[in-house]
């Protein structure tokens, strides 16, 4: 396991800008990987995607995108599903890594955009801005394959081999906030996403 800073003692301002963490994931995707979104990154991947297998989900479900994600991962196990979520997000759902773990799904990569805070609502900071060890959270729910990475160089560097092992898989990138730096829509409205993917799921199939 690639860990950093186990105990998440980093300052956020010293971590990843976001358009860095995100750039290295749409540079390294495949033509078979599921991208699902959520709040603050949902906001800015579209900026920097357009892939017909991007998902770009309702930026005011919290909680909600690792389920929809292993929903795609158990629904569709020819492609990769890589779910990007916030701390905040992950904080109002917890209990979904010990059911991503207990689905046995092994095509599913969750990547934590942990800024520290409700970014999105004002940039109140979430309750484990400087504690919680989600490393360690997915390791005690059972992910085989865990990484923590703070440095946009390292991140560079490991993300394909991070995002490539034994599934399921968690990476936790501690990010530097960034207020009001993205869109304020997820681009296409969430019909025609779903269009477009379904119309890439039959083209694949043929």
């Amino acid at each position: 396991m690639t860990q950093t800073n186990p105990e998440n003692t980093t300052p956020h301002k010293h971590g990843i800008g976001v358009h860095d963490a995100l750039d290295t994931l749409v540079q390294m995707r495949g033509e078979r990987h599921i991208v699902v979104t959520n709040q603050v990154s949902s906001r800015l991947w579209p900026t920097l995607s357009d892939h017909p297998l991007d998902l770009n989900y309702n930026p005011s479900a919290m909680g909600g995108a690792i389920p929809l994600g292993l929903g795609l991962a158990l629904a569709q196990p020819d492609y990769e599903i890589i779910v990007l979520s916030g701390d905040g997000s992950l904080l109002m759902n917890l209990g979904c890594l010990v059911t991503v773990v207990d689905s046995g799904v092994t095509n599913l990569s969750i990547v934590l955009l942990d800024n520290g805070q409700y970014e999105v609502t004002g940039g109140q900071k979430t309750p484990g801005y400087n504690g919680a060890n989600y490393a360690g959270l997915a390791r005690a729910s059972g992910f085989p394959c865990v990484h923590h990475f703070t440095e946009a160089a390292t991140w560079q560097n490991e993300a394909a081999n991070s995002l490539s092992g034994t599934g399921p898989r968690f990476v936790w990138l501690t990010i530097r906030p960034q207020p009001g730096d993205y869109g304020k829509s997820v681009g296409r409205p969430i019909q025609k996403q779903m269009a477009r993917l379904r119309q890439q799921f039959r083209a694949d199939a043929q």
